[in-house]
């Protein structure tokens, strides 16, 4: 008999006694299945119980049309899958991270914890900036990106519906076609996970002219009633 959540053998001979089954509290501590390792929630648990207190963050790289590479910093938010912010830099350091967690997570609604992968450019400064928020660091398994599947389920989207559709010319101009995704994905963007919601809920509109608006030159539209 298997019982979830319960490993104890007094637990499991009570939920016995309480299904009219008599039997002896040994004789349930006998048959029972050892452990190597004491019970602990999976990363997949930790994450669901966890939501609304977990930020992760992930780069990626952006070409330019002189071929040059630039980085993208991206923070999101697991409770409602929103961006949190969007940071771009040619050549990112330990200390231009961890100034961006801070303007983005700010010293009054940081999250419990930031998942992040084991990238080099995340040193020391950056680790002892998330101490002093208040943020615990929980970075992934090596190897392991499926630890860190919404920030790269989200990088991919930003790729498939966004920058692999426009030539990059600066940082400034990447800059700012990352923020009007954003504002687009967090405003606008309906998600299965939210029920066919925005990440910033969209109210139901039944009454008006139906019309719609471009966004990202055309890529996207967004219909509103008026």
């Amino acid at each position: 008999m298997k019982i979830p959540g319960s490993t104890r053998p007094p637990r499991i001979h009570g939920e016995l006694l309480k299904l009219g089954i008599e039997i002896g509290q040994t004789s349930v501590a006998k048959y029972m299945v050892r452990r190597r390792h004491p019970p602990s929630q999976g990363w997949r648990t930790f994450i669901r119980n966890h939501a609304d207190g977990i930020a992760a963050m992930d780069m990626f790289v952006v070409p330019t049309i002189s071929f040059r590479l630039l980085y993208g910093l991206l923070i999101m938010g697991h409770g409602r899958r929103h961006i949190l912010w969007f940071g771009v830099r040619a050549h990112p350091t330990a200390e231009w991270i961890a100034n961006q967690v801070a303007q983005a997570c700010g010293w009054e609604q940081a999250p419990r914890y930031l998942i992040r992968d084991r990238d080099g450019a995340y040193g020391e400064v950056f680790i002892r900036r998330l101490r002093s928020i208040g943020i615990r660091d929980r970075p992934t398994s090596p190897r392991s990106p499926w630890q860190n599947c919404f920030a790269e389920r989200l990088i991919g989207s930003i790729r498939r519906e966004c920058l692999d559709h426009i030539i990059v010319l600066d940082e400034e101009h990447l800059r700012r076609i990352l923020k009007n995704y954003a504002d687009y994905y967090n405003g606008v963007r309906t998600h299965r996970s939210l029920n066919k919601d925005a990440p910033v809920s969209r109210q139901v509109q039944r009454s008006g002219v139906i019309n719609s608006r471009a966004i990202l030159g055309g890529l996207h539209r967004q219909y509103v009633r008026i």
